[in-house]
């Protein structure tokens, strides 16, 4: 960082108009400002990872309290710009979370996150948020700053909500009435002393919906979830095996679960994406298991070029198919599907084996209730 500027508070103001203005112009739905005193994240923080509850995601806890502290990660900072942007496809229709239901409802269709199904949000927000760091740049000159998009020890929703974006949820998401939750964040920290935005009240009251849906149990109380049983992580982050009594709990999810946002009532004021990047590709949006299940690895490298999908690569990307379909199977028999699935064993990673033994083994209708 170059050192914090001082403004008089009508320049801050002229900036902050100036920055949203700029953001706009690039895809950003809203912008805030929020301060680096994060203290009263560091106790909840803690618990999170003395519970386990980050699962295999070590990096959750390399950096200890850096992710509460900014200025100890990026030294030199005394403001973090906050970001959202929308990213429902500019085609979704109204009744968007009826159909999402529907497809969940279907053991043959293919059921990944909507976030996932266009362009990789890393990417887009990445890219978005240092073109508006460049463009403060060429109205004020060089300024400290770093962008963040998911990619750093980063406690995003804190200094989201702490901005006034919107609120926490029960489900841990960020809320925003005007929006729902089906949006990104990003942030630039900065050495910019800009006027800060206020935060919001919260707005869940006493609605469990999320906490009730969720198939795998995964939000053990309001506001606290536990990664190691959450479909996202499991079909995502985890690198192994999938437990085994979380299998049929995952339906046909191939990657990541909307189901606590699906539920959530401020979803109906959810808004659609100013930004082609998110349109859905359509050999991943309305694909079936069976489809998805035939590509080699060099079509899914073609199919997910640009996706977020491919960090997870092949191997686990074929693990997540080989539950599906065999929850598929067990929900009504396909001698189509299952030859198939058999068929693939050999060309398998030992991994992908056992979960397609699982998927074969299992017996039709069985089905687990979560504990």
């Amino acid at each position: 960082m170059n050192g914090t500027r001082q403004w008089d508070p009508e320049q801050q103001q002229t900036l902050l108009a100036d920055l949203r203005e700029w953001a706009t112009a690039l895809g950003f739905s809203q912008i805030g400002v929020a301060d680096v005193n994060l203290a009263h994240a560091e106790a909840g923080l803690l618990a999170w990872l003395n519970n386990g509850f980050h699962g295999s995601m070590d990096y959750m806890a390399t950096h200890g309290l850096k992710r509460a502290r900014p200025a100890e990660l990026v030294p030199g900072t005394v403001r973090v710009i906050t970001s959202r942007m929308d990213y429902l496809p500019q085609a979704t229709p109204t009744e968007w979370q009826s159909i999402e239901w529907r497809r969940l409802d279907d053991p043959q269709q293919a059921a990944l996150s909507m976030y996932a199904r266009g362009r990789d949000y890393h990417k887009v927000l990445r890219a978005r948020l240092q073109k508006l760091a460049d463009r403060v740049a060429l109205a004020i000159g060089p300024f400290g700053h770093r962008v963040f998009t998911d990619s750093a020890p980063v406690l995003e929703v804190e200094l989201a909500s702490k901005s006034g974006i919107g609120w926490r949820g029960k489900h841990t998401l960020m809320l925003n009435r005007e929006a729902g939750s089906m949006f990104f964040l990003g942030e630039i920290y900065t050495d910019l002393a800009l006027p800060l935005t206020e935060p919001v009240s919260g707005h869940c009251g006493s609605c469990t919906a999320c906490i009730d849906i969720c198939p795998t149990r995964a939000i053990v109380a309001p506001y606290r979830l536990d990664a190691r049983r959450c479909i996202s992580y499991l079909t995502i982050e985890e690198r192994g095996p999938i437990p085994v009594e979380l299998r049929p709990l995952i339906g046909n999810r191939i990657y990541g679960c909307d189901d606590c946002q699906l539920v959530c009532p401020w979803n109906k004021y959810a808004t659609r994406s100013a930004l082609p990047d998110f349109d859905v590709r359509e050999s991943v949006g309305n694909a079936t298991l069976h489809a998805l299940w035939a590509w080699s690895e060099a079509d899914f490298l073609h199919h997910t070029e640009g996706s977020a999908i491919r960090r997870i690569g092949f191997e686990r990307w074929q693990r997540n198919l080989a539950v599906a379909i065999g929850n598929a199977l067990h929900a009504a028999d396909d001698p189509a599907l299952r030859a198939a699935l058999s068929s693939g064993r050999e060309a398998c990673s030992e991994l992908v084996r056992e979960h397609i033994a699982w998927a074969l083994a299992a017996a039709p209708n069985e089905r687990m209730t979560p504990t």
